[in-house]
């Protein structure tokens, strides 16, 4: 789907990206320092990083920089890229900061850059009539909750809880919530030719019966 600009309405941008990675650096210098039964005092004085701006640092008031990062992985004992990359272990949560965009509040659920991309949405009523749009992908939408409005093409559809549609989007397009109420969806979206892969039991066959 396009958002009232151009491009697809739920790619995440470089901006929300690096966000998200600056956001988990606070958690795993915590994490880390724990780990190694460090105290601030004690890293302060390693680093000569007040401490102050240590406590700052892992509470994430603190920015992080290159000249802070560098001398806490030489105290650490660790690559530089493992203060900014994955969340430690003793973490499994995904942090991962909503984006808020034309009255919708995206999850995203996938975090890496290009393929095939999964949110949860939740969407309040838009005022204004439907305003098709078209670009390259293929779109699968799945709803939790709520009614959601679908018009695609010649068809205008109203998914409840349980329904799921899919469709290339080049067909023009658009969906929201239908009526007053707020709608709750998953949205997976994907380059053009790939679509969503969806294994079922088959039905069991039933033998044929002839008349003698």
């Amino acid at each position: 789907m396009t958002d009232e600009t151009t491009g697809p309405a739920f790619e995440a941008t470089d901006e929300d990206r690096t966000h998200d990675v600056l956001a988990g650096v606070g958690p795993r210098l915590r994490a880390l320092r724990k780990e190694r039964g460090a105290t601030l005092a004690g890293l302060s004085a390693a680093t000569g990083i007040s401490v102050s701006t240590l406590s700052r640092l892992e509470s994430g008031l603190r920015k992080p920089s290159l000249e802070l990062l560098l001398p806490l992985a030489r105290a650490h004992r660790v690559p530089l890229d493992e203060l900014v990359g994955a969340a430690p272990a003793a973490d499994p949560r995904v942090r991962s900061r909503p984006i808020h965009r034309h009255g919708r509040t995206l999850f995203p659920l996938t975090r890496q850059p290009g393929g095939l991309q999964a949110y949860k949405v939740i969407e309040r009523a838009r005022q204004g009539e439907p305003d098709p749009r078209v670009h390259e992908g293929y779109e699968w939408l799945y709803v939790l909750a709520g009614r959601l409005r679908l018009v695609l093409g010649e068809h205008d559809v109203v998914l409840t809880a349980g329904e799921a549609a899919e469709f290339d989007t080049r067909v023009p397009h658009w969906f929201g919530a239908a009526g007053e109420g707020s709608v709750e969806y998953l949205s997976l979206f994907g380059p053009q030719g790939e679509r969503m892969h969806v294994r079922a039991r088959p039905a069991r066959s039933t033998p044929d019966r002839t008349s003698d």
